[in-house]
């Protein structure tokens, strides 16, 4: 099986921010502009260089999900996983790169590469860059594992995901043989970048479209077991999350939203939610993210007031 790797040039306090927090399960390996990435599927391997003169690729992690967001959300669903100690310090490093001033005000509107199992290489085990690879490029090249630097640098990859001092990234069966797409294991930040991107950045519920009111949901939580999958995840509006956290309202295993008689018994109030009972949400963008069944009942059964 063919595929394609990635090979980008990093920003040095960003890769040395990170080597230093080997527990991170993921990373936003952001870009200071937003176009578009569609150089890689999900379960390809995206590594990384140092700038020139530092000729040497020296981590990587498996490709995730791409997207562009306002830095400010991208830090809020990051945090120190964008490589940096603060929102201000990565917005200072934003506008550095954008040559405009630190005190500018804009949200800037970054790219988001997101990367799980991330694995930062000691220097001893650094590897020089391909003769191919050209000192002119600015932002990545990708390489295909039929060719025999991309077949080098998956091996490489292989060898630096296998190291006893970190866990493996890789599961038994796919260490050994040709190479093979890599399911990522998403973390908190990729689920929320992912569940936005399937429900096209709109409230399920609603429609409505202004991001940093809108937050990913998990309908199982994952502190009682439930999965960062997308199918675990709708989008809604911040306060229609607090409500479905607490089971004032739910979905049914048909896809239209419930809400419970406890709003008007508790609060006297609730109109605007009565409003919104009985409503069919809206479809993500592929069959694979609609809401799990079991995971709708167990929110029904676990969790909803009725």
């Amino acid at each position: 099986m063919s595929l394609n790797l990635v090979l980008a040039v990093t920003d040095g306090d960003w890769f040395r921010y990170l080597r230093e927090r080997p527990h991170l399960d993921e990373v936003n390996f952001w870009s200071p502009g937003n176009a578009p990435f569609k150089a890689l599927t999900p379960g390809e391997l995206f590594l990384f260089k140092l700038h020139s003169p530092t000729n040497f690729v020296v981590g990587g992690g498996i490709f995730a999900h791409a997207t562009e967001m306002p830095c400010s959300l991208a830090w809020e669903a990051f945090g120190e996983a964008n490589g940096a100690e603060s929102f201000t310090s990565m917005r200072s490093r934003i506008a550095r790169y954008r040559r405009l001033s630190s005190d500018s005000r804009e949200d800037f509107r970054i790219g988001c590469r997101i990367l799980t199992q991330p694995f930062f290489v000691d220097e001893i085990d650094w590897l020089p860059v391909p003769e191919s690879w050209s000192r002119n490029i600015v932002s990545f090249k990708t390489y295909s594992t039929d060719d025999e630097d991309g077949q080098m640098l998956w091996e490489f990859a292989l060898r630096a995901m296998q190291l006893p001092t970190r866990p493996s990234a890789l599961n038994e069966g796919e260490r050994y043989g040709s190479p093979t797409l890599v399911k990522p294991r998403l973390g908190q930040g990729a689920f929320r970048m992912v569940v936005t991107d399937q429900y096209h950045r709109r409230c399920a519920v609603t429609g409505e479209r202004t991001l940093p009111a809108l937050e990913a949901a998990h309908i199982v939580p994952f502190s009682e077991g439930g999965s960062h999958e997308a199918s675990n995840g709708l989008l809604l509006r911040r306060d229609l999350h607090s409500l479905f956290d607490r089971g004032y309202v739910t979905v049914s295993t048909d896809s239209v939203f419930e809400v419970s008689d406890k709003i008007r018994e508790e609060f006297e109030n609730g109109r605007d939610y009565y409003r919104l009972r009985g409503k069919q949400l809206a479809k993500p963008a592929s069959n694979e993210a609609a809401p799990d069944r079991e995971a709708v009942e167990w929110h029904h059964n676990n969790r909803y007031l009725g």
